[in-house]
């Protein structure tokens, strides 16, 4: 990997958590108290993460867990999956692993999402879709709800399938792509 320039961006643009979470301003968390972001977690301007869908009842639920440097693209919707079973309606929670990326425009409403997972630019991830350790979604993909994606799998298209199996390096490259992204990614002194 050849040594990338830093990604500014305007220091009041994002805020900052004790565990490095950098969160735009422009981006729309609604229910903050049902996410759990896992500490270097980066979620860029437009983005929509809806933590506000939960199943009824009293307290608090989580309903999406993100792991730690997870990267959320421009514009990209993050909600939790829903079916109505025996006539009840309800939400489901949503986990997300660690080192993932996902792409600018896409929306994901799987159950799981593993480790070390790339899901590109404009895709569809169905409802209750479970994507495995170390995938690739390929820009503009479209998964259909309930799909499965093995692990160490690339899949593109619409609907998706499979391509390619992937390199068992996969999981320290992708390791190394969102920690230097991590790094990179820098405020601008004012």
């Amino acid at each position: 990997m050849t040594l990338q320039p830093p990604i500014y961006y305007t220091k009041a643009e994002y805020i900052e958590t004790d565990t490095g979470n950098k969160v735009s301003r422009r981006a729309i968390i609604a229910g903050p108290q049902n996410i759990i972001l896992g500490g270097k977690t980066i979620i860029s301007s437009g983005s929509i993460i809806r933590g506000d869908l939960r199943r009824l009842g009293p307290g608090h639920a989580v309903v999406i867990s993100l792991g730690r440097y997870c990267l959320l693209g421009e514009g990209c919707i993050v909600r939790p999956p829903y079916k109505t079973y025996r006539g009840n309606f309800n939400y489901y929670p949503m986990k997300v692993g660690d080192h993932v990326h996902i792409g600018a425009n896409s929306v994901v409403e799987a159950a799981t999402i593993g480790n070390h997972v790339q899901i590109g630019k404009n895709c569809v991830i169905g409802k209750f879709a479970i994507i495995k350790d170390c995938a690739k979604i390929a820009d503009n993909t479209i998964l259909p709800p309930n799909s499965v994606v093995p692990a160490l799998a690339h899949f593109a298209g619409a609907p998706g399938q499979f391509i390619e199996d992937l390199a068992e390096s996969t999981q320290e490259l992708v390791e190394a792509q969102t920690k230097q992204y991590y790094n990179r990614f820098q405020a601008l002194e004012d």
